[in-house]
């Protein structure tokens, strides 16, 4: 099975979204996993990991209440407050087997919140129940961060979304420099990655290609291998970079010289894995 590990759904009238404005253009509104649900289809995709949006349960509720009717959604990547080890240890006694994983918005903090004690014994409790942490980065200068982590927690999976936002668009010096960190960070073995997100990252977000996106997907299955990688859409951000299919016509196509198991794991075998779906 094809499996989407990363899209999101949002609802501004059940849950609060700080960061959706009018800059978002037309995603800031409520976004309905209906709309997503006919391209899926047409590609043959038969499965879908819903991702947090907002640091709050009311978030999670409602991807909890889209994976209730929908059969698509496989698993829920759920918000519990990573700050706050007691209630952590509440969220995944009360959290159902539809939960997969566990997010925040780390990215939208100082970078040395997520490298505090409290956040560390949380992570101690995931490692535990064998819960993934998904890790969101502003740029790829976090993956220190994610390196570090998994030093501290050798039992933890991490799940580095969208490759660490590699820096498509911008120097060679930048690409070697972002190749390293994510190096790093593969040397854990607990450590995987979502080939997921893969926009320019200078000027507008559309104003990538193929061709600039293709070296890093490469050195991504260098240092991970395809048992490691995990396709995502990010949708319904990847409309701001021009499109679902074009995201997705981007990746298969990088991965069409690939032997079929490499394909294989990557659309669909490592997310099932790494979540533990089905």
């Amino acid at each position: 099975m094809i499996i989407d590990s990363h899209l999101h759904v949002w609802d501004p009238s059940r849950a609060n979204y700080p960061w959706l404005d009018d800059g978002l253009g037309s995603l800031n509104r409520t976004i309905s996993f209906d709309e997503i649900a006919p391209a899926l289809a047409e590609r043959g995709i038969g499965g879908a990991v819903l991702v947090q949006a907002s640091d709050n349960a009311e978030d999670t509720d409602v991807m909890l209440a889209v994976a209730a009717r929908q059969s698509t959604v496989l698993g829920v990547v759920a918000w519990t407050p990573l700050d706050r080890p007691g209630q952590v240890a509440l969220d995944l006694q009360r959290f159902g087997a539809i939960v997969v994983g566990v997010r925040n918005l780390v990215h939208e903090r100082e970078r040395e919140w997520v490298l505090q004690p409290a956040v560390g014994g949380s992570l101690e409790l995931l490692a535990a129940a064998g819960v993934p942490l998904d890790f969101p980065t502003a740029d790829y200068a976090a993956l220190a961060d994610i390196a570090t982590l998994g030093e501290r927690h050798p039992s933890l999976t991490i799940v580095i979304d969208h490759l660490g936002k590699p820096p498509i668009g911008r120097d060679e010096a930048a690409h070697v420099e972002w190749r390293a960190l994510l190096a790093e960070c593969a040397a854990n073995p607990r450590t995987v990655a979502k080939v997921s997100g893969l926009y320019a990252s200078v000027g507008p977000l559309d104003s990538w290609t193929v061709d600039a996106v293709r070296p890093f997907v490469e050195d991504a299955l260098d240092l991970f291998g395809a048992d490691r990688l995990l396709y995502g859409g990010d949708w319904p951000i990847s409309e701001l970079a021009g499109g679902y299919a074009r995201t997705w016509e981007a990746v298969t196509g990088i991965l069409d010289s690939q032997p079929a198991a490499v394909r294989s794991a990557i659309l669909g075998g490592t997310a099932v894995r790494v979540y533990r779906l089905g």
